[in-house]
């Protein structure tokens, strides 16, 4: 395990904006510009893809004890674009997202797995729509020099979160898999000496 690796997930969760950073972490600025959290889809046979615009992270993490960390990531579930005005209008009504309901997707992580050679595994709960399922999120984290990159994606399927209602649960208009991507890039920020 390296523990400068997980120190940095840790720290590359927790610099997005709201969060607070752990007091093992070293302090990381993410770019806001090239990081994303994107989902795809298939609609009448067609592929798309969308990204959310406003999401937020905290984590609680000891790098020497992976299995003992804590993340929490919310999803602004209304703030979802993916260039068509037509269903950008309607994933945030009552058959999509139902975000008068519930306005965010809430992904909280119980541990991390050091899966070798800067991979890894964020075992968790994600609830979306007052539905909460166990999802297991791989991703990749590399590191250059002062600069980290964190990679990820996990295949979901739509319906198990109540995501499509009547005409849409069958799958029929829009496929039930539906695939969500993270893609962080942070850089070192200079010690505080704190």
């Amino acid at each position: 395990m390296n523990p400068r690796h997980l120190c940095l997930l840790a720290a590359l969760l927790a610099a997005l904006p709201g969060a607070a950073l752990p007091a093992a972490a070293a302090e990381w600025a993410v770019d806001p510009a090239r990081s994303a959290i994107r989902f795809s889809g298939v609609q009448v046979g067609v592929p798309f893809t969308g990204r959310f615009e406003r999401f937020k992270a905290a984590v609680d993490f000891d790098p020497t004890k992976p299995e003992a960390g804590h993340a929490l990531v919310l999803v602004d579930l209304a703030s979802a674009r993916t260039g068509d005005v037509q269903r950008d209008e309607a994933l945030p009504q009552k058959d999509w997202f139902d975000v008068k309901a519930a306005s965010e997707a809430r992904f909280e992580a119980t541990r991390f797995v050091d899966k070798g050679q800067g991979d890894y595994a964020a075992i968790g709960t994600l609830t979306i729509r007052g539905t909460s399922r166990p999802v297991t999120l791989p991703f990749h984290l590399t590191l250059d020099g002062g600069a980290a990159h964190a990679v990820g994606r996990v295949g979901l399927v739509r319906t198990e979160f109540g995501v499509g209602q009547g005409a849409w649960a069958s799958g029929q208009w829009v496929a039930l898999d539906v695939g969500v991507d993270i893609d962080i890039v942070a850089t070192a920020r200079p010690a505080t000496g704190h």
